[in-house]
């Protein structure tokens, strides 16, 4: 199956545009990365999602096309970033070693973190059970 991309870009749109962090996930929902954006976590994501101006991608840390997952924690103002995306990264890093391009603070105490206001799948069902099971792969 190719890359569903209308489904991909259809489903980035509903992601909020606030400034906050978000995590980016596997086709477990496994988290892979924590980001933060100050200019709209929507924008920030489609350029991961499509290599534009983004070091994780363009670096190879992370495979853009096993992105399917992604969680959204909005904040109001950007003062809370840094903290979030701290307590993030160490929530996740130690059940899954995260591929940032750096590793955060760890924070002086610990947050209660927040459920992601949106947990949104940018890969299509198919997509996801075809990458699971290698024996559905059509030959190329």
């Amino acid at each position: 199956m190719a890359i569903d991309l209308p489904f991909r870009r259809k489903a980035v749109r509903t992601l909020t545009n606030q400034i906050g962090c978000y995590v980016l996930c596997d086709l477990d929902e496994v988290p892979i990365y924590v980001g933060q954006s100050v200019d709209g976590i929507r924008s920030r994501v489609n350029r991961h999602l499509t290599s534009a101006r983004s070091d994780i991608i363009a670096n190879r840390q992370v495979d853009v096309w096993e992105i399917a997952w992604v969680w959204t924690y909005p904040v109001e103002n950007k003062v809370d970033i840094g903290a979030i995306e701290d307590a993030l990264f160490h929530e996740f890093h130690s059940r899954s070693a995260l591929m940032n391009g750096k590793v955060p603070k760890v924070p002086p105490h610990r947050i209660k973190l927040p459920n992601p206001s949106q947990r949104v799948q940018v890969m299509a069902d198919e997509e996801i059970q075809e990458k699971r099971d290698p024996a559905l792969r059509l030959p190329r």
